[in-house]
């Protein structure tokens, strides 16, 4: 018995290293890359327990959960926390990031989410990548809701640890993940004794073992299916064109947006500004007389492979999220996803406009 999936022939290092080399090409960068085994909860991890360590501070942008969660493995680091918190419903600015920087010149490490897909909105990297670098601090970006999604370059934006995963904006696995690694960084890296080794989370043992080694010789067996996976999503990527690509992903979140707003029924962008809204998510506040997760449910008992979901934790009452990324970042989703948003609230005595939210739609696709 034979099975597309098993009894594949081994993955060997040239061919990791060569889909690292084509990882490396779509961030446009001229960083190490390492592609690591796990969602990107790993190398994110990684990189605040390889870089943190007692008697530094940092400075932990929050913008939504991820961020939170960055804090406290900073604080169970032992490094001093400077916590910079903005409404979910915003990005924050260079100029906050700078009067933090100021305030507290001691601080030598900065993390930030790029685009939070759980509250929808994004910070401009671009802008406070300036104001970290003239600081001289370590600069460490999850990129994992933003990447092919929206502009991304690290290099050019002074990121030292850039984390991407693929299951987003990509359209690819969920399961392997990727770190670019500046040479600033290694430095910071390999001073740190506190920095993990010979373990899971090591990045370093990846730098000696891997990197300085020529990239000869794999650190352990591979992933096989997720690296494949990792592989032809990329390839589908290069089909289509970077800038196709973040076109099409800017383009859903306009026309849901736009759609949203036409259907009414109470609903309304989570996040305030367009200029503010990630290219991945857009996040829908529903009205206080109805219940988010509800509306959800409602919208997904007819059609259940539909990419709506609620908010998380305190947001499931008020939140409504359509993930238009990846292969869902097409009008047909969007309209479909609108259309049963519009029959659940219709349904629980809500007055909606369906035709007025197609033709938005229609209208920014146009």
């Amino acid at each position: 018995m034979t099975h597309p999936f098993l009894d594949l022939s081994p993955l060997s290092a040239a061919h990791f290293a060569s889909i690292e080399d084509r990882v490396a090409r779509l961030l446009r960068t001229e960083q190490d890359v390492l592609i690591t085994q796990g969602e990107a909860l790993l190398p994110l991890e990684g990189c605040i327990r390889s870089a943190a360590r007692p008697g530094r501070t940092a400075l932990n942008v929050i913008t939504g959960p991820y961020g939170q969660t960055f804090g406290n493995w900073l604080r169970d680091c032992g490094a001093d926390v400077v916590d910079l918190a903005v409404p979910f419903h915003t990005a924050v600015t260079a100029e906050q990031v700078g009067n933090a920087l100021a305030e507290h010149p001691e601080i030598d490490f900065v993390s930030l989410v790029h685009a939070e897909a759980a509250t929808g909105n994004t910070n401009p990297v671009a802008s406070i990548g300036e104001v970290v670098r003239a600081h001289g601090a370590l600069f460490m970006l999850d990129a994992v809701a933003s990447v092919a999604a929206e502009p991304l370059l690290p290099d050019a934006w002074g990121v030292d640890l850039c984390v991407i995963g693929a299951q987003k904006a990509m359209g690819g696995p969920a399961g392997v993940s990727a770190v670019s690694v500046s040479e600033r960084a290694w430095e910071r890296i390999s001073a740190n004794p506190q920095a993990p080794r010979r373990s899971y989370l090591s990045l370093l043992d990846w730098k000696e073992r891997w990197i300085d080694g020529g990239r000869k010789a794999l650190l352990h067996a591979p992933a096989q299916l997720e690296m494949l996976a990792l592989e032809a999503c990329v390839e589908r990527i290069e089909s289509e064109g970077l800038d196709a690509l973040m076109a099409r992903h800017a383009t859903a979140a306009r026309a849901t947006r736009a759609g949203a707003e036409a259907l009414g029924g109470g609903l309304a962008p989570y996040v305030h500004e367009a200029r503010d809204a990630a290219p991945v998510a857009t996040t829908l506040r529903v009205p206080a007389e109805a219940d988010a997760s509800e509306l959800v449910a409602r919208a997904l008992a007819a059609d259940p492979v539909l990419p709506l979901v609620a908010g998380g934790g305190a947001l499931a009452k008020e939140m409504i999220r359509v993930n238009h990324y990846g292969p869902d970042a097409t009008r047909g989703v969007v309209h479909a996803s609108l259309a049963a948003l519009g029959a659940a609230l219709g349904e629980s005595g809500f007055a909606v406009d369906l035709e007025a939210a197609r033709r938005a739609v229609t209208d920014a696709w146009a």
